[in-house]
């Protein structure tokens, strides 16, 4: 028995470079399961702890030249990425080193090495988190809706009206499939865990300091742009799996095209170069319009907008959004696994 779980696991796993299918499939099971659980210590969580540590040695408040301040945004970058590359790869080396000591250390190695992967795919927090704003709408707790959703989301919520709740959600949902899930899929798939956990990095280094206000907008350039980088492909994944489950939940080839065809027509047209792809393609599955003034920090954006509005019933669809989100992740998981098994066997 732990020849062949050995087996399953380590052995399809030739190197800390790649993963096995069966890891990843028990990975993804785990976070639908228990999602990601205060109680138990998160990497992202420590890789925001050591982001803001950092900061703090680097900068000062009487150093806040533009040019010392990009070089310490890229100084800051390399540390953090590097480092968390190269300490899960270490992470992943150890612990298929002594599973082959005794029974027990292998059956703590593949829990560990499944717990660690079904951190970077975030399908259970995401579905979770819009489910709760969505609830409180549908209970017409509007108050508690907006605090809900400004856990989420980045703009102010305090004077969103119950249609643009639900818009956010809707923008947060398609935006979060392509970084919290299908982006670490890809990195998984390609790079194995020491790859997806540097993902992880750059996606909480740009959630962080990646912003463009006075504060921020050259000590996280760096940040910004490498996160644009690395979201490029999988956000035009994302937007194509969009396409795709909006059929399995529809059962409509016009949905179908009129997803694409969004996609096409409005996905550059927002202000990031990827979070537009998936967005424009959910918005043409459901037949809303999304984007418009969005206030951050109390100053007013002018986004543009993605879309055609052809219904008011944005809290039906919003359910629905959900579901397309769910099909897509069980898509993009399976195609994920599919590959890492070519990988191994080809």
């Amino acid at each position: 028995m732990t020849d062949f779980l050995r087996y399953l696991t380590f052995d399809l796993q030739p190197s800390a470079f790649s993963l096995s299918p069966v890891v990843l499939l028990l990975a993804f099971l785990l976070d639908l399961a228990i999602g990601d659980p205060k109680w138990l210590p998160h990497p992202v969580r420590i890789i925001g702890s050591v982001i803001n540590k950092t900061e703090k040695i680097l900068r000062t408040e009487d150093s806040r030249q533009k040019t010392e301040d990009r070089l310490k945004g890229v100084f800051l970058v390399f540390i953090i990425v590097s480092s968390t590359f190269g300490l899960t790869w270490f992470i992943v080396y150890v612990i298929a080193k002594i599973s082959s000591i005794s029974a027990l250390l292998l059956y703590c190695s593949i829990a560990l090495l499944v717990y660690l992967t079904s951190t970077t795919i975030a399908v259970r927090e995401l579905i979770n988190s819009a489910r709760i704003v969505i609830e409180s709408v549908k209970n017409k707790d509007i108050e508690s809706a907006k605090s809900n959703l400004g856990m989420i989301v980045g703009r102010d919520t305090g004077n969103l009206s119950e249609k643009g709740i639900l818009k956010a959600t809707i923008e947060t949902l398609s935006e979060n499939l392509s970084d919290g899930i299908i982006a670490p899929l890809f990195y998984l798939a390609i790079g194995g865990l020491p790859l997806a956990m540097a993902y992880k990095a750059v996606n909480t280094l740009d959630s962080m300091v990646g912003y463009k206000n006075d504060k921020y907008k050259d000590f996280g350039r760096a940040a910004a742009r490498l996160d644009d980088i690395a979201n490029y492909i999988p956000a035009r994944i994302s937007g194509t799996l969009i396409v795709i489950a909006s059929f399995f939940v529809s059962r409509s080839l016009f949905t179908v095209h009129c997803s694409l065809k969004t996609m096409i027509n409005d996905g550059r047209k927002h202000l990031s170069p990827n979070a537009g792809i998936p967005e424009a393609a959910i918005a043409g599955a459901l037949g809303v319009k999304l984007g418009g003034p969005s206030t951050y920090n109390g100053i007013e954006i002018q986004k543009p907008y993605i879309g055609i509005e052809k219904t008011e019933n944005y809290l039906t669809i919003s359910e629905k959004a959900i579901d397309i989100i769910k099909v897509s992740s069980l898509i993009g998981t399976g195609i994920a696994v599919i590959i890492l098994y070519i990988r191994i066997t080809g």
